[in-house]
């Protein structure tokens, strides 16, 4: 039985040790450098970027020549390909012209290497694809800005957040040790005769009460961290602490009373729907006829990879598709009805950021009012307590109203440090927000 109960502990004490976790004492600079450098949906965004970086490239083709190369061999009985094989191989003879020959000519190989290039010259509905190619690419880059700016916005959240933790975890524990005093002084009272069991039965329940919100603030810590090491895309279960504790600050600039026009989503928005209107402008281009210069150098041979005759060609083609159907007019709908839903969305895009501005201001005044609510609150609470705690040390207070003041003065004090956090981060969502 002692062998088991040896066993049973090293095992718990293993497992204790394999499963604690290793705190880190890290800065909001240290998560900001590795969220830039790691960060996944940074990652994601410039993959945007770099396929519409593509997109863009492939527009090129409206000004560079198409050139390709091919070798082809074939060996026919067909009269016509026979006779024509012959002669683009410089071969024919006058025997060749024996109608005879000419209807059932003998089994005739050729070998043709073609080279052909093909040169855009007027493809007007080309130059506005190319146009809202580009407009897409510059609206992408500026999405990328707009993450990077918003991830800048999370970072600072999640550290206040991890900060607000800490700070809650320092409450619990003060007001553990300030329980655990009061049941001290309860037992006390109990054995000299001052106080009922029920009275000490209810600091107990304080005192469990307490054990268990600290058990909750030290969870918010590991919530906390495990949110930082997402944004730093950091796999290990690691705990980290703040290099600075939860203060007010007054840091942020004063924000703009209006949203900017100039804000990197906001111009990826009216670069969009450019985009879009490009894309209108150029299907209602192709009722216009197309130019393109070709031409072809061509070797010809009975052996594989030969030339022994060559020739060329060289031209020009302008073409016009008059009518195919209803396709083309469907098309210029389609796109302009895009054209004009995006400039739609972008109204509404600048109405709605507008809107959340304002809400965000109302919620910095708020914020700031409370601040010295709570600041007053919880300075007024920690007087009372301290009244109620001598006094119950002298036996002239009831155990229910110093565990109610107690109480009290915990809330009020997570009530202060939550009030805070919600201070400093209005002022950065605004900050974000306004950012231009």
């Amino acid at each position: 039985m002692k062998k088991l109960y040896i066993l049973t502990v090293g095992f718990l004490s293993l497992a204790s040790l394999l499963n604690a976790q290793e705190i880190i004492q890290i800065s909001k600079q240290d998560v900001l450098s590795r969220v830039a450098e790691e960060n996944q949906s940074i990652k994601i965004s410039q993959e945007d970027v770099n396929q519409a970086k593509g997109d863009y490239r492939q527009t090129n083709a409206i000004f560079l020549p198409n050139i390709t190369v091919s070798h082809t061999g074939i060996s026919t009985t067909n009269p016509l390909m026979a006779f024509g094989s012959k002669l683009n191989q410089g071969i024919l003879t006058p025997a060749d012209f024996d109608p005879t020959l000419l209807n059932n000519p003998n089994q005739t190989q050729n070998f043709a290497t073609l080279i052909e290039v093909k040169q855009p010259i007027i493809n007007v509905d080309g130059f506005l694809q190319r146009k809202a190619a580009k407009s897409k690419m510059e609206a992408m880059t500026l999405q990328t800005e707009r993450t990077t700016d918003y991830l800048v916005f999370e970072v600072d959240k999640a550290y206040m957040q991890l900060q607000l933790a800490y700070r809650m975890v320092d409450v619990m524990e003060k007001a553990l040790e300030a329980a655990e005093s009061n049941k001290q002084l309860a037992d006390n009272s109990f054995k000299q005769g001052y106080l009922q069991r029920a009275d000490v039965l209810a600091v107990d329940v304080r005192v469990t009460e307490v054990k268990n919100q600290l058990q909750i603030a030290k969870s918010n810590v590991g919530n906390a961290s495990n949110y930082l090491s997402f944004l730093m895309n950091d796999t290990n279960n690691t705990i980290f602490k703040p290099a600075d504790s939860l203060t007010i600050n007054d840091s942020y600039s004063t924000a703009s009373s209006q949203v900017s026009i100039e804000r990197s989503d906001i111009k990826a928005m009216a670069l969009a729907s450019n985009a879009y209107e490009s894309m209108h402008k150029a299907d209602n281009m192709t009722f216009l006829p197309t130019l393109n210069a070709f031409g072809s150098y061509e070797l010809y041979d009975d052996t594989l990879f030969q030339g022994g005759a060559n020739g060329y060609v060289v031209g020009a083609q302008l073409s016009w598709t008059i009518l195919d159907g209803t396709k083309r007019f469907g098309k210029a709908q389609k796109s302009r009805a895009e054209y004009e839903k995006s400039k739609l969305q972008y109204e509404q895009y600048v109405s709605q950021s507008q809107l959340e501005l304002n809400k965000a201001k109302r919620m910095f005044m708020d914020a700031e009012n409370k601040l010295q609510l709570s600041k007053l609150a919880m300075e007024q609470s920690q007087e009372s307590l301290r009244i109620r705690t001598n006094r119950f040390g002298e036996g002239l207070e009831k155990t229910s109203d110093l565990l109610m003041a107690e109480t009290q003065f915990a809330q009020k004090q997570l009530e202060y440090y939550q009030t805070i956090f919600e201070y400093n981060f209005t002022q950065a969502y605004l900050q974000f927000l306004t950012k231009a």
